[in-house]
């Protein structure tokens, strides 16, 4: 109850602070490539539920509608603008709106696209269905996109057991030093 709290202040209170910066970022990726400025991708939420997540557009409109790291040649489809906002993490800011509309949470298991049924496998397997996918999560600040999905299932599997006020606390210092940076992002 206190987490949900917490997040639909944090995700409010994120979206009017940065309603500006999400209309210059929405003005970019416009104005880069062809097409609508977001794209909504279906993924699996909590108990292998699927619902739509909101995202800036980083690849062009006719990119297959699979993970990056399963595309032959990922740079292909990846906008000018789209190198950046994925570097940045800036892409993700969208999904603030799925914490307010309930499908998300600020810390949790990223939620895996609909074709990632490995994934999902793998996650129900530990148990980790149950949470509420976040806009970040332990596997991410501990590896992003260069940890093997079993790997990260593990850090999905230990934020599950270990999850409290504090380490999400942590998580999320760590998430804005490593998005700073840019660590750990393959595309």
């Amino acid at each position: 109850m206190i987490k949900r709290a917490l997040d639909v202040a944090g995700a409010g209170i994120g979206l009017f602070l940065l309603l500006p910066l999400l209309l210059v970022l929405a003005v970019l990726v416009r104005r880069d490539s062809p097409g609508p400025a977001l794209h909504w991708s279906s993924r699996f939420g909590r108990d292998n539920r699927l619902f739509l997540m909101p995202k800036f557009r980083t690849m062009r409109t006719d990119a297959p509608d699979v993970a990056t790291e399963a595309l032959e040649d990922p740079d292909r489809w990846i906008t000018p603008a789209g190198r950046w906002l994925r570097r940045t993490s800036l892409d993700e800011l969208p999904q603030l709106w799925s914490i307010l509309a309930g499908k998300m949470s600020l810390i949790g298991p990223r939620p895996a696209l609909h074709t990632q049924h490995d994934l999902i496998a793998l996650r129900t397997g530990a148990g980790v269905q149950v949470l509420r996918p976040g806009l970040t999560g332990w596997a991410q600040v501990n590896g992003r996109d260069v940890i093997d999905l079993e790997r990260k299932v593990e850090l999905d599997a230990e934020y599950l057991a270990r999850r409290s006020l504090g380490f999400d606390i942590a998580i999320l210092i760590l998430t804005l030093r490593r998005a700073f940076i840019g660590r750990d992002v393959r595309h």
